[in-house]
């Protein structure tokens, strides 16, 4: 229905332009014709009075036309000498106002019905000659009248043809657009791999490719984020459910019941790892916040035994449980493998702030760097809230999080320090 209506505005819009252009140029050309009728028209007259001008004489003081002349007079041309008629014959239609423009003295037109006339002063001999013709104009404006229901059946035709074409051409690119779209649905629910690839856009259907292009590299990122999250928490939720299943198949088949303190703490680890995943998936970093380093490491570290090394006062724009969540794995993957030692350290670099955690463990194999950060790798024993969500929670929160392979465990993340206050 939406489809349709747009393409109904777009025709009924072509229609109202070429409406207006077409009346328009009807009106144009038709004052146009009408002055060239017009000045036609007058040409006529004059060329008429001139050649019968030309026929006037005076010989022995009267006023005399040349022979063979009165043929030409008739009815359309007649000479006034002195006021008085020489020759020609007025109809009865317009003899008041031929005696006006005789008495006149003066060259001027006049039109009478469908007439025009025109008056043209002759000297002759001190007399007053005026010779005034007639011309007829029903054919002019009998042309006029072709010409103007001419112009507006071709306008019509014009107005009824821009409509069917802009039809036509709307339903066309519709039809495309329509193809695309469907493709590109169909595409994001099977194929997400599958793109237009239509080149640098050459035209608004190009554009069109390229933005369904972008758009199913959202959806296919976004299907695969949600795939990782998955894995996450499947990886996450295992260990601690296999603990609490292994305990009280134990205190089963012992008739013992199960101990409260590994409950709990399997409870605890279940309840942080929920919580760290839900606030990888929603961490933003919003405008204006900050927190302080010192005391959100202090609080990820509890009562584990990490050297912290900070500088006396950092500040990063980061929220305090969202520094707290994405430091909190990443010493706990170092607590996990370090033989004796652990320690956390933070320096200022430009407008960020590098935070490197560190431990004596084994380190990361130079291959594995980047694989250590997929759900489901381990090194031994797991990594606590899992490596995988402390870079969810990095890129969420438009963090960079990193593995180094230096022969020691080391993982470095670079923070966006707190703009100074104003």
């Amino acid at each position: 229905m939406a489809v349709t209506g747009f393409r109904r505005s777009v025709v009924a819009l072509t229609v109202l332009i070429a409406t207006a252009v077409v009346a328009i140029l009807v009106v144009v050309s038709h004052v146009l014709l009408s002055r060239v009728t017009d000045a036609d028209a007058h040409d006529l007259a004059r060329t008429r009075a001139e050649a019968v001008a030309a026929n006037v004489s005076a010989k022995g003081g009267r006023v005399v036309l040349t022979e063979n002349s009165s043929e030409a007079l008739d009815e359309v041309a007649w000479v006034y000498a002195d006021g008085r008629l020489v020759d020609g014959d007025v109809p009865p239609s317009v003899v008041g106002r031929v005696e006006e423009l005789a008495d006149s003295g003066r060259s001027q037109t006049a039109t009478v019905g469908d007439y025009l006339l025109f008056a043209r002063p002759v000297p002759a001999g001190g007399h007053h000659v005026m010779v005034i013709v007639q011309v007829d104009l029903t054919p002019y404006e009998t042309s006029e009248q072709r010409s103007l229901t001419l112009s507006l059946i071709l306008g019509g035709l014009t107005i009824l043809l821009a409509g069917g074409v802009a039809d036509l051409v709307v339903h066309r690119a519709l039809r495309v657009v329509h193809e695309m779209a469907a493709l590109a649905d169909d595409w994001g629910h099977h194929e997400p791999g599958r793109r237009f690839n239509l080149g640098v856009p050459r035209d608004e259907f190009g554009e069109l490719g390229q933005t369904l292009d972008r758009l199913l590299e959202r959806v296919d990122n976004a299907l695969a984020d949600e795939r990782r999250l998955t894995d996450e928490i499947a990886h996450e939720l295992r260990t601690p459910l296999t603990v609490l299943r292994g305990e009280a198949q134990l205190a089963q088949l012992s008739g013992e019941q199960v101990a409260p303190e590994v409950v709990l703490s399997e409870v605890d680890r279940l309840n942080a790892a929920i919580t760290t995943l839900l606030r990888a998936a929603r961490a933003r970093t919003d405008e204006g916040t900050r927190c302080d380093l010192r005391s959100a490491a202090r609080q990820a570290i509890g009562s584990r035994a990490v050297e912290v090394a900070f500088p006396p006062k950092v500040e990063v724009a980061l929220a305090p449980d969202v520094a707290v969540s994405l430091l909190s794995p990443l010493l706990e993957n170092s607590l996990r493998h370090a033989k004796s030692r652990v320690w956390i350290t933070a320096r200022s670099q430009g407008e960020a702030v590098v935070v490197d955690v560190l431990d004596d463990g084994p380190g990361f194999d130079p291959a594995e760097v980047d694989r250590v950060f997929e759900a489901g790798v381990t090194g031994g024993g797991g990594y606590g809230l899992g490596l995988p969500v402390a870079r969810r929670i990095a890129a969420s929160a438009g963090v960079e999080v990193r593995a180094i392979a230096d022969g020691r465990g080391h993982v470095q993340v670079t923070l966006p320090a707190a703009k100074a206050a104003t």
